[in-house]
């Protein structure tokens, strides 16, 4: 996977998904299908991305049964896909059951796509994860945990803020994938995200990958704003504490 800049292609009508890839069209692209893309459009949209050469990030989420979660892996595993995830809370069985699928599921002579579990949704707040989520920990013990639990079951990797990707690289090695969304430019709303990011804090908090949807997707001019995105992921000169 060669770029680390994931973008999301949270489109739901087919036309403006072609429209905004048609700006970047010089540009090889790592993308993000999600929920929204998906159910509208099906396995049809990820075999046209591979086609036009982009890495396909399939952010479907999977949390269901162990049995479930590995034949709906071994399925998606053909499409050809980079890198997909599954809910870390659907415990160690079931993200065992995800990489057994994956595998299974793998064209012969491919490589199997990557595999991240996701800990605490960005948009989750400590508040949320107290009084709604019924949680005696906090937010940043209760990621770790969960990275944790994903690493023992075999995953590549997580879906985190980029705020605890410090500590997940202590606990799980350097080698432990990170992705982070939540990513905002200087001067961008936050949304409906809690725990945001900049991209050049992201950099120097050690995030391997970051996914940045609406920054550059509602923006007046997305390739301007992919190009500003692009140098500040690279300018890490700036400390943060």
């Amino acid at each position: 996977m060669e770029s680390s800049i994931i973008l999301a292609l949270d489109f739901s009508k087919k036309q403006e998904l072609d429209e905004f890839l048609t700006l970047l069209k010089d540009e090889k692209l790592f993308v993000k299908v999600g929920m929204e893309a998906f159910y509208q459009h099906g396995p049809s949209l990820v075999n046209e991305l591979k086609q036009l050469g982009h890495n396909v990030f399939l952010d479907l989420k999977l949390h269901d049964i162990p049995t479930t979660v590995n034949k709906a892996m071994k399925g998606l595993a053909g499409l050809g896909v980079d890198l997909i995830n599954v809910h870390a809370s659907g415990g160690s069985r079931m993200m065992t059951a995800a990489m057994e699928g994956l595998e299974a599921g793998t064209r012969a002579g491919e490589k199997r796509p990557m595999c991240i579990g996701v800990t605490q949704l960005t948009s989750t707040s400590e508040e949320m994860l107290r009084k709604e989520l019924n949680m005696t920990t906090n937010m940043k013990n209760s990621v770790v945990s969960l990275a944790s639990l994903a690493k023992a079951s075999g995953l590549d990797g997580v879906v985190s803020s980029a705020l605890e990707v410090p500590t997940i690289k202590e606990t799980c090695g350097d080698q432990f994938l990170t992705v982070t969304p939540g990513i905002r430019l200087e001067g961008d709303l936050a949304g409906d995200q809690n725990r945001v990011c900049s991209p050049a804090k992201a950099r120097v908090l050690g995030s391997d990958y970051i996914v940045v949807g609406r920054s550059i997707t509602a923006s007046p001019d997305p390739l301007k704003a992919y190009e500003r995105l692009k140098s500040e992921w690279g300018n890490t000169h700036e400390i943060y504490r």
